[in-house]
């Protein structure tokens, strides 16, 4: 389960967030500028709240009470960007290997082939990031992110930078991942359709507070 209960000032921008998700997809929703980057900032470790706490499965990442929080690189928490943030000197096999060697794990030939046939890259191995789609990019991040072993994977728009054709050729394997990766993901996106295919609960922010939670029933028509 993500337990979040924070207050963060961002300039002249406030954002305060609570809830707690137990969905395999937890959807953040809102317009831009309704602080969802934000708030999975802080569920990565890359911002600090003023105030609150953060934990995943009972272990707490952030309580100000308390003067605790564990640097993001100790979270175990995957992050896919909507640009993919590819390495362009290494190819595709050492790219997803990355987060690996990165994270001291073990070589794990199995869990590698089983998330690079869940993502159909097999063909992209011996690329470079420059020779791929768009589309062929973030399933690249995705599989780096999932070989890393995560306990919590966030996908800040995924989609965001794609056109429709490559939105509709990636869809696809989010649900996959969502269906059969055993990985709780947060979900950013401005766009309902994407909600409603992926998500399983929604938080719906605006203006940097909740203005709604529950299932893909409190998204706009």
């Amino acid at each position: 389960m993500l337990r979040v209960e924070v207050a963060k000032q961002l300039g002249g921008f406030f954002i305060e967030a609570a809830f707690a998700s137990e969905g395999r997809v937890t959807g953040l929703f809102g317009a831009s500028g309704a602080g969802k980057t934000s708030l999975i900032n802080m569920i990565a470790g890359l911002l600090k709240p003023d105030r609150g706490s953060i934990s995943i499965d009972g272990e707490t990442l952030d309580d100000t009470a308390a003067g605790l929080h564990v640097a993001a690189h100790r979270r175990r928490i995957g992050y896919v960007f909507q640009d993919a943030r590819l390495f362009p000197h290494l190819d595709i096999r050492h790219n997803l290997d990355y987060g690996r060697r990165m994270n001291g794990l073990a070589q794990d030939p199995a869990h590698q082939a089983r998330i690079v046939d869940m993502l159909d890259i097999e063909q992209l191995l011996d690329r470079r990031p420059g020779k791929l789609s768009g589309g062929e990019r973030q399933r690249v991040a995705l599989g780096r992110a999932l070989l890393a072993r995560p306990r919590l994977l966030l996908l800040d728009e995924p989609l965001g930078s794609l056109d429709e054709e490559r939105k509709a050729e990636i869809l696809p394997y989010l649900m996959r991942l969502r269906d059969e990766a055993n990985v709780p993901m947060v979900y950013v996106s401005h766009d309902a359709d994407e909600m409603r295919q992926l998500a399983t609960q929604i938080v719906m922010l605006k203006r940097g507070r909740i203005a709604a939670f529950g299932g893909t029933e409190v998204l706009p028509a």
